[in-house]
């Protein structure tokens, strides 16, 4: 009974932070875009425009909810869920700390410590395209159907890379657990002062990795499916109210989810090196531990909206050859170094 409160209290924290992070996220993309147009950017609802996302929400909860007589009904409506769910249940695996004290008990900052992390989370990753594809194809709008068939081609191109830039680091922690991988980087062992992240170690990883995260994420330079100066708004064309701001939030949950995996894939997750032990499990060491954590997430998060602002995007024939004639044969080679290096040093 225990266990079953503490993971609905976990799964509710959960998902309150991601939501709240994900209107955050979305301020602070209009602010550092209006920062790189040389722009103010929101600053009318509140101090320095912080309770606009609060407004926004508002708006789009009171908008009229307008199905058009042309669509698909039952898969119309359930097309927002279906990529929503997937991109918040995606984070319930990251480790976001060690564990902290609370009333005596020392309480696991994840919500699902499963043997499988890795698999489960390519899973999520992959369901999250039928939400974009049905939306497309039940809106019965040619541009939406080019978005969401744009979309599928784009996962298929890049889950390969994804998947396959992590085997090395798999094949070195022996592990699918993601906390498992995080605590193999708590040492600082590298050249005698270097941590051990997996940075270091599988850097072509960490570029592969991050690149397909882009293009899973769909965020410019990947955003095909919903390229406005072609498509109008690709996939959600028909949509408004809540069930466009669900594919807002799925897209940006996305985001989050992505650049959490990254700093605890490749940069020791909330390990903290030179300034905490391993083993330290106090309070002050739990908070910092979640404190860097959350900093690591953060610098991905901004690069998301950095390179959203700074690069063009790609042509279509630009993110197939991409996809298949450089990152997978790449993903090959760094799978087969990681096992030679391996097997010689055996």
């Amino acid at each position: 009974m225990d266990y079953a409160l503490e993971s609905l209290i976990k799964i509710a924290v959960m998902i309150g932070a991601l939501l709240g992070a994900v209107a955050y996220l979305v301020l602070a993309e209009r602010k550092v875009s209006a920062y790189i147009q040389n722009r103010l950017g929101p600053n009318r609802v509140g101090p320095w425009g912080l309770l606009q996302p609060m407004a926004d929400g508002l708006k789009f909860l009171f908008k009229e909810d307008v199905i058009p007589g042309h669509v698909n009904r039952l898969i119309y409506v359930a097309a927002p869920p279906a990529i929503l769910v997937p991109a918040l249940m995606a984070f319930a695996i990251v480790p976001v700390g060690d564990t902290i004290p609370i009333l005596g008990k020392q309480i696991q900052m994840q919500v699902a410590d499963v043997n499988i992390g890795v698999l489960y989370l390519l899973a999520l990753a992959s369901l999250g395209v039928y939400g974009i594809v049905l939306g497309g194809w039940a809106s019965n709008n040619k541009y939406a159907l080019l978005g969401g068939i744009r979309a599928s081609a784009q996962m298929i191109s890049y889950e390969l890379s994804l998947g396959l830039s992590l085997i090395g680091i798999l094949m070195v922690a022996g592990s699918l657990r993601l906390g498992e991988i995080v605590d193999l980087q708590a040492n600082t062992t590298l050249l005698g002062f270097l941590p051990d992240w997996n940075v270091f170690t599988q850097p072509l990883a960490f570029l592969l990795f991050t690149v397909a995260a882009f293009a899973e994420a769909n965020r410019l330079p990947f955003d095909l499916p919903e390229s406005e100066q072609e498509l109008v708004a690709g996939y959600h064309a028909e949509y408004s109210s809540m069930k466009f701001a669900m594919f807002f939030m799925a897209e940006y949950a996305s985001m989050i989810t992505a650049s959490a995996v990254i700093a605890s894939l490749f940069f020791g997750g909330w390990h903290v090196p030179w300034l905490i032990q391993p083993g330290d499990q106090s309070l002050f060491a739990s908070l910092l531990k979640i404190l860097a954590f959350s900093l690591k997430t953060g610098f991905f998060m901004f690069l998301f909206l950095w390179v959203r602002w700074t690069l063009p995007r790609f042509r279509y024939d630009q993110v197939m050859w991409l996809g298949w004639k450089v990152m997978l044969p790449l993903a090959i080679l760094n799978v087969f170094l990681t096992g030679l290096v391996l097997t010689l040093g055996r």
